[in-house]
């Protein structure tokens, strides 16, 4: 099939321009006129054979944020429902993105819709940038003639991941500035103080406290091998990294990271929130359960979670109960487990869960913001415990040589 691209004018007389995929002049024709538009004028676009110069292929690709998505989702919401066409409401938002790559994948998505198939299946084409969740609760909008409803719960969802993230990194910047200010005080004191400190002494050639010595051997180690220690470095960052992309670190590390000091018990309560809410909002839009545990599980964000939420799923089909399911999981509080047995009794799943999701937002909200403060004293010691090393390591012996010079 070729390109055509065209102008129509609305009812209003609004001229409007874009391109389409199709087999022919008549068949774009055809589009337009169910879109209630009058076509202007319809040509084929040839490919131009002269060479030029494309500096966007050289350029990274603007990502796609939370952001765009949000507002992506808002303005479906209000186009949708005041009842313009989704082909013309898609062609619309892909010309006027501000994000390049936005504006790419809405094009591609409107020209997979002219061709007469759904707005789920076009947006599964970009899995990359629109997630199971999102492509699952458009499939659901429109197969109950709802979709604008399913852009509004997308856009709620949407906003609490965003300002949990901006919390929890608003949360852990004053801790990141602190220990990157040890960090550089502890290379500084190393590689310019105690060289300095250490002619001093080596003057004298008096005997010097351990803490001394143990100070002049860290700095003359971190002045002659500097280049193995960063090599190390830079090693052990890549190897982490690489090993956490694959399916079994990543695992790994998700698990591991429930079980660190602070910020466990806070991963597995976002994680869990996120369940909840994800699970409520597919539930009550009528997903089957066995493809709602699916998508809830990959929204949870930490592969350990997501693989035993998923197990679930065998319980329930072999027949068993969503509640005695995920209590043989071991992954959800006594809260979760008691509202769920509550909800199937009472055929109100998704009302308590979301009621649920709720509790662990504010809970989650509370502890983020706290999270300064817990880690405030540790820093403290930590920084204060590196202040008396360097105290008792350089003044305890010039105190000695002052003495002596007496």
């Amino acid at each position: 099939m070729a390109m055509y691209r065209y102008q129509a004018r609305d009812k209003k007389s609004v001229l409007h321009e874009g391109q389409q995929e199709a087999a022919s002049k008549e068949a774009v024709a055809s589009r337009l006129i169910e879109d209630r538009m009058t076509p202007v004028l319809i040509e084929e676009v040839v490919a131009r054979s002269h060479l030029h110069l494309d500096l966007s292929h050289f350029l990274p690709e603007h990502k796609i944020t939370l952001q765009d998505m949000i507002l992506f989702c808002r303005q479906m919401h209000a186009l949708t429902r005041s009842g313009i066409p989704i082909m013309r409401a898609i062609y619309g938002l892909a010309e006027t993105s501000k994000n390049p790559t936005m504006g790419s994948i809405l094009k591609d998505v409107a020209n997979v819709l002219s061709r007469g198939n759904t707005l789920s299946q076009a947006l599964n084409n970009h899995e990359e940038h629109f997630s199971p969740l999102f492509i699952s609760m458009v499939h659901v909008g429109e197969s109950t003639g709802n979709l604008d409803d399913a852009f509004k719960q997308l856009v709620g969802h949407l906003e609490m991941e965003r300002n949990t993230k901006k919390q929890v990194v608003a949360a852990l910047r004053y801790p990141t500035l602190v220990i990157s200010a040890i960090f550089i005080a502890v290379m500084v004191v190393n590689i310019f103080v105690i060289p300095s400190f250490a002619k001093v002494f080596a003057k004298f050639g008096a005997d010097l406290p351990f803490a001394t010595q143990v100070l002049l051997t860290t700095s003359s180690f971190v002045l002659e091998y500097w280049w193995v220690i960063i090599s190390l470095l830079i090693a052990g960052i890549s190897f982490f990294i690489k090993y956490t992309r694959t399916e079994k670190g990543a695992y790994q590390w998700d698990k591991a990271k429930l079980k660190l000091p602070l910020v466990g018990g806070l991963l597995n309560r976002i994680g869990l929130s996120r369940f909840t809410r994800t699970f409520a909002m597919l539930f009550s839009a009528g997903v089957p359960i066995l493809q709602a545990l699916d998508v809830s599980a990959e929204a949870i964000g930490n592969r350990f979670i997501e693989s035993n939420v998923k197990e679930m799923k065998h319980g329930i089909e072999r027949g068993e109960s969503l509640s005695r399911t995920a209590n043989a999981s071991g992954m959800f509080t006594p809260l979760i487990l008691q509202m769920i047995s509550v909800g199937e009794e009472s055929g109100a799943v998704d009302k308590l869960l979301q009621d649920v999701s709720d509790f662990y937002d504010e809970e989650t909200e509370y502890d983020v913001q706290n999270l300064s403060a817990a880690i405030e004293p540790v820093l403290l010691v930590f920084m204060g415990g590196m202040v008396l090393v360097l105290a008792l390591g350089i003044f305890l012996p010039l105190w000695d040589l002052g003495a002596a010079t007496r």
